[in-house]
């Protein structure tokens, strides 16, 4: 509920870059929002000039008078929310939730620079928030209420699909897996991409192939009901050239031991950034 105690909530969003932008423009196309003050140097973008709801201020001194956010979304980047939090430790007060979507920082980071009496829900979203099909798991402190779980989950879902957790240390598998899985995506285009080329097709045919290939497959995906692996079973006709494939990519040494290796890695690295 907005602090008018009309439908809709009250947003701070602290940042307003690519992820921040593309969740603020999620809230606006849902209709949650009744008010967006955004704390951003560069300015508001061009496009949210005139919009009633949405306004800019430079810094938590220079929000609107009584302003009393529901939510504060942290979205500026880790290595600057030392300088940037402390300052935002007045809004730590009931009613309000903090919703972090900086990686590494953890809950107890929160709580030291905020006060231990704040709400914090700590997320992970991923780069597919861009175009609403982004893939979000959060964890909230014990301050937060049902409600504001409730708030915090539809704002994230506002962008893409969210998985709430209890044990905060799942997320560094989790930044492994999702948060940083859109590159290894893009990876396995470029090596399809190569592939095809060393096997005779030209460049650009052989990246036009790679890119709608892996789209198509990820699209097919998402709208089946069916299992991956039964999708790919679909795909692939006894002694026909797709088994033959497989046969490389899913041998002891194929695809799974090294995609395995380099999520353990990035979570150790994680793990690293956290603690």
């Amino acid at each position: 509920m907005s602090e008018s105690g009309k439908g809709g909530a009250s947003l701070l969003l602290v940042g307003c870059g690519k992820m921040g932008g593309a969740m603020l423009d999620g809230w606006l196309a849902s209709g949650i929002a009744s008010r967006v003050v955004v704390v951003e140097r560069a300015g508001l973008p061009d496009s949210l000039a005139g919009n009633p709801l949405v306004s800019a201020a430079t810094g938590p001194e220079d929000l609107p008078a009584g302003f009393v956010p529901d939510v504060v979304v942290l979205a500026v980047k880790p290595q600057v929310m030392d300088g940037a939090l402390p300052a935002y430790r007045a809004l730590a007060r009931p009613g309000t939730v903090f919703l972090s979507i900086a990686a590494g920082k953890t809950i107890a980071y929160f709580e030291t620079l905020l006060g231990g009496e704040a709400a914090v829900v700590r997320s992970m979203p991923n780069t597919p928030a861009a175009i609403g099909r982004g893939m979000t798991v959060a964890v909230p402190n014990a301050r937060v209420t049902q409600a504001q779980t409730a708030l915090c989950d539809a704002l994230l879902r506002a962008v893409g699909d969210v998985a709430w957790i209890a044990d905060e240390a799942l997320l560094d598998p989790v930044t492994a897996v999702s948060g940083s899985g859109p590159a290894y995506v893009f990876l396995l285009v470029e090596a399809l991409a190569k592939a095809g080329e060393a096997s005779g097709l030209p460049a650009d045919l052989a990246m036009r192939l790679a890119r709608a290939t892996v789209s198509g497959a990820g699209e097919l995906l998402n709208r089946s009901p069916q299992e991956a692996a039964d999708l790919r079973k679909a795909v692939t006709s006894p002694n026909g050239t797709t088994q033959a494939a497989l046969e490389v990519l899913m041998a002891e040494d194929g695809l799974q031991p090294v995609l395995t290796a380099a999520i353990a890695a990035a979570t150790r690295r994680s793990k690293e950034l956290a603690g």
